[in-house]
């Protein structure tokens, strides 16, 4: 028999009891008058106590992942300004169920990278989005390739400092971590050439932070229900205290939702024109600063991406650039 678990109360039905499904849960923006797709902003969401969100069933979705090389690891000792490297080995040769039995030691950390491969998480993502387009519709319409990374770890530890091809809604579930995010048209953190080679070619070897750039970035103190909301190509980076640790309470888990939208591939499709542009020797101008000028980039991007993928024999995913 089945019942079902009332959101944030940590009570269950009585087995027998017919009672009516929850209400959907949301995202909403701490403040809706300036909230924009277009930038950096704290959001709440309702998701914390959802049953796919609780560590013994992430175990299970890891366990499943781990064959196909969708749970990632960190190298022992990265710091938020090192170079973004994951591997799906654990550095200690651990298997997947002993990481999630010692997920609460210090400095433990694993991320399940395209959870929608799931069908139980597609739905969930698919609720999540859900909540989300009244957010993103009104300035990005055609939401497509909704994916989602969820992140769990003991702190102290990290996530390295890196960009995102998508849109992100950033959902803290348990623990707290303070998210750092950059302004995504702050070229002094990550120049312009950077940006293209990862949009063309996924390289984060060079996206890499200056400290002496560090106070351009915003922190948000993120616990279960809060969350952020940043824009593709927005440089961010994540660390864990101690502070917060209690016993039976040491472990952080967060998950990204990202998602394209016809914006995002358009801003693409110039990035792709710009990088050849830049290879014939000239400076052109960042995506979003002329309109007019990203709307001639666009196709022409579009164009060199297609004769680069014939050129490879790659045939690309639906709604791909």
């Amino acid at each position: 028999m089945e019942w079902t678990q009332a959101r944030h109360s940590g009570k269950t039905d009585a087995p027998g009891l017919h009672r009516a499904a929850p209400a959907p849960a949301g995202i909403a923006a701490v403040d809706p008058a300036r909230f924009s797709t277009h930038g950096m902003h704290a959001i709440r969401h309702d998701y914390a106590d959802h049953p796919l969100m609780q560590l013994p069933r992430l175990a299970q979705l890891a366990h499943d992942l781990m064959p196909s090389r969708q749970c990632r690891f960190i190298r022992p000792g990265t710091t938020q300004t090192s170079e973004f490297f994951h591997t799906p080995k654990t550095p200690d040769g651990l298997g997947i169920d002993e990481v999630f039995a010692r997920i609460e030691e210090p400095g433990s950390w694993v991320a399940l990278y395209n959870v929608q491969t799931d069908p139980h998480y597609a739905a969930f993502l698919d609720e999540v989005m859900a909540g989300a387009r009244p957010l993103i519709e009104p300035e990005q319409p055609g939401v497509f390739r909704v994916a989602g990374f969820i992140f769990i770890s003991a702190p102290p530890s990290v996530t390295p400092f890196h960009i995102d091809r998508e849109n992100n809604f950033w959902l803290q579930i348990r623990g707290r971590k303070i998210m750092t995010v950059f302004d995504h048209a702050d070229r002094a953190v990550v120049p312009a050439r950077e940006v293209e080679e990862f949009i063309v070619h996924g390289s984060l070897r060079n996206v890499r932070l200056d400290p002496a750039l560090r106070h351009h970035g915003r922190d948000f103190d993120v616990g279960p229900g809060d969350g952020v909301y940043f824009p593709a190509t927005s440089p961010h980076m994540t660390r864990t205290t101690t502070d917060w640790v209690r016993a039976g309470d040491g472990v952080s888990i967060s998950i990204g939702v990202v998602f394209y939208t016809a914006t995002t591939r358009h801003l693409a499709r110039v990035h792709q024109c710009n990088r050849v542009l830049r290879q014939w020797g000239l400076q052109p101008s960042f995506p979003g600063s002329s309109p007019w000028r990203d709307a001639i980039k666009a196709p022409l991007g579009r164009a060199f991406a297609l004769a680069r993928a014939r050129m490879r024999h790659y045939v690309a995913p639906p709604g791909a650039y």
